[in-house]
């Protein structure tokens, strides 16, 4: 088939989020479904056919140029060409990538303000973040609005996340983690009991809510995933959520992501509905969605009780920042008091003068009126930015800033200032469509460009590169999971490939998979799989393990919507390295010989 003819239909399909978990008693119907079904087959089929057909490569010496790479890249994926608008807001908004020369795949998620915004707006921060110590339910039913700075960003966010405030309450925390404590530690468990989550993967959030709640009485569970492709084992996950006997009570917290923030897996959100059906309340965790995901979400059916989400200060550059936990008020008077203090306020400017000291210097107090004369400045202008510690500084603003839509900030009726976020207004600018297809055609490519290396001298074609869950795939996340084996098939570090990537500028991550479910068939491959998470080797006898902390770690990335072609290319670039059995070698060498603690540079 034709590139272009299948270019035109890769639009039909409708969002992964949408698609529907048909119920035992539902029929499909087959005229959507077969439709649906060959858009995706056609999508993954010329993915596949397209990129180095017959070829693989066990040399990196040997690989296609970038810009050999690039044409057939765009010859495949034509509509990539319609994307142009991003390089533009990356060029000018987030140069600081292209000056460091710096390859950005450890951030999933999506940020508040521009690089420059950030770095040329003022000589000192806007605001700063501080602790307040309230419980989450007294802070929801009389917190009230906050700052005129705290209600501005608020509103920025309830609208990007397409949530309405006459249904919802939001406050903000310190960070994701913080959310979760905050629900774990606020959630009636004593009626309650039961805290089932979905997640393929461990993460210090999850670990949080996992274990504050069965301090307080909480009965958990957990989805787990088919070994291989990390499906959810969906009998499994029916069964924990459907109840037998109807009942008036709740019966817990139901903890789900719509994609994992680690493998890419996209799940259906009627795994909610379901929940819902049977007596759950529903947290939403959507902090590993992409930017407008939330655009094609359905609240129109499914009204999550909880929602959390974070948001990072800059792209690329020190990603800190805050949480954001979204109530439903229905929900507010059931919570019991929390001990928790992870709930923070946005301090506005003009607290943070009161921290300078006006017995200082002449150029202190220079500097001070400076300051005021640059906010009262910034309040007509209406352009604020966002750090959360006083120690980073930023420069004058410039007027080079790309105009998108909305992105003007304007005083209201009362003269309060609408705060100027403005990565969520390039996101707004560009839209589903154009960032759907960017990130879809990058992820895919970069997975079949990995899937081509191959050691030499193997008679069993031995792959350099295992991908764990979804490989080409049209519905997938762009968060990828993945090992190295050497050509004697042991498996490259995952901690020891992030150090050497960050020696060439290349920013990757690395996490640990956990709740899978291997099949009788596979019991031999559990058995050279499975390994035990590190920091938990202790005696067995003197201790018990949890089934959680049997797993795999892995090497992850993710794909922010800024990303482009020359990002996936240089780190596919770097991974073919690791075909050079004396590069390898010598690398381990280095790493071991020094405690496995640093990589000399």
């Amino acid at each position: 088939m034709e590139a272009e003819k299948v270019a035109t239909i890769h639009g039909c399909c409708p969002n992964p989020l949408l698609i529907l978990l048909e119920h035992q008693n539902q029929q499909p119907i087959p005229k959507i479904k077969s439709t649906t079904s060959a858009c995706r087959h056609s999508f993954a089929a010329t993915t596949t056919s397209s990129f180095f057909p017959n070829t693989h490569f066990t040399n990196h010496e040997s690989l296609p140029s970038y810009q050999e790479s690039f044409a057939q890249f765009l010859k495949t994926y034509p509509k990539y060409s319609e994307t142009r608008q991003v390089d533009k807001i990356r060029n000018q908004e987030y140069y600081h990538l292209s000056v460091s020369n710096h390859v950005c795949l450890d951030y999933i998620g999506i940020g508040l303000f521009s690089y420059l915004q950030v770095h040329e707006c003022c000589n000192y921060p806007f605001f700063d973040i501080s602790c307040k110590s309230v419980n989450l339910k007294s802070e929801l039913l009389h917190g009230g609005r906050g700052s005129q700075l705290e209600f501005s960003i608020k509103k920025k966010i309830m609208n990007f996340l397409n949530m309405f405030s006459n249904e919802y309450s939001m406050v903000f925390t310190a960070n994701r983690s913080s959310a979760f404590k905050l629900i774990a530690e606020s959630y009636p468990f004593k009626t309650s009991r039961r805290l089932l989550t979905v997640y393929d993967h461990e993460s210090e959030a999850l670990e949080t809510i996992v274990n504050t709640s069965e301090k307080r009485g909480a009965n958990i569970m957990a989805a787990e995933f088919k070994w291989p492709r990390l499906r959810i084992n969906s009998a499994k996950l029916r069964k924990l959520i459907i109840r037998k006997k109807k009942k008036k009570k709740s019966r817990g917290l139901f903890v789900f992501p719509l994609q994992s923030r680690m493998t890419g897996a996209s799940y259906s959100y009627q795994w909610m509905s379901l929940a819902q059906e049977n007596g759950w309340h529903v947290l939403l965790d959507a902090c590993a969605l992409g930017p407008k995901d939330m655009d094609s979400f359905g609240l129109s059916l499914i009204h999550p009780d909880f929602l959390i989400c974070s948001f990072y200060k800059v792209f690329g550059e020190n990603p800190t920042g805050f949480g954001c936990l979204l109530v439903k008020k229905s929900v507010v008077s059931m919570l019991e008091a929390s001990v928790s203090t992870g709930i923070v306020s946005l301090v506005p400017p003009t607290k943070l003068l009161n921290s300078l000291d006006s017995s200082g210097s002449g150029t202190e107090l220079e500097q001070k009126t400076n300051f005021v004369t640059k906010l009262e400045d910034l309040r007509i202008s209406g352009s604020y930015s966002a750090h959360s510690s006083a120690q980073e500084k930023s420069k004058e603003e410039s007027d080079q800033s790309i105009i998108t839509q909305g992105s003007n900030s304007k005083l209201d009726e009362k003269g309060s200032t609408d705060i100027q976020c403005r990565c969520l207004d390039h996101v707004d600018s560009l839209g589903l469509m154009q960032i759907g297809y960017r990130r879809r055609y990058l992820v895919n490519w970069l997975i079949s460009a990995l899937l081509k290396l191959q050691h030499p001298n193997r008679l069993d074609h031995f792959p350099l590169v295992k991908i764990y869950g979804p490989k080409i795939k049209f519905d997938r996340g762009t968060a990828m999971a993945f090992n190295l084996f050497d050509w004697k098939g042991e498996r490259v570090e995952p901690i020891l490939i992030q150090k050497l990537s960050d020696r060439n500028n290349i920013s990757l991550s690395h996490g640990f998979l956990s709740h899978m479910w291997f099949p009788d068939k596979y019991e031999e491959e559990k058995q050279r799989t499975i390994e035990r998470k590190k920091g938990e080797e202790k005696d067995a006898e003197s201790q018990k393990f949890k089934r959680t902390d049997l797993g795999i770690s892995v090497v992850t990335i993710a794909l922010s919507f800024l990303a482009n072609f020359e990002d996936v290319y240089r780190l596919w670039t770097f991974i073919a390295q690791f075909l050079d059995a004396d590069f390898v070698e010598k690398e381990r060498w280095r790493y071991s010989s020094l405690y496995q603690k640093t990589i000399e540079v």
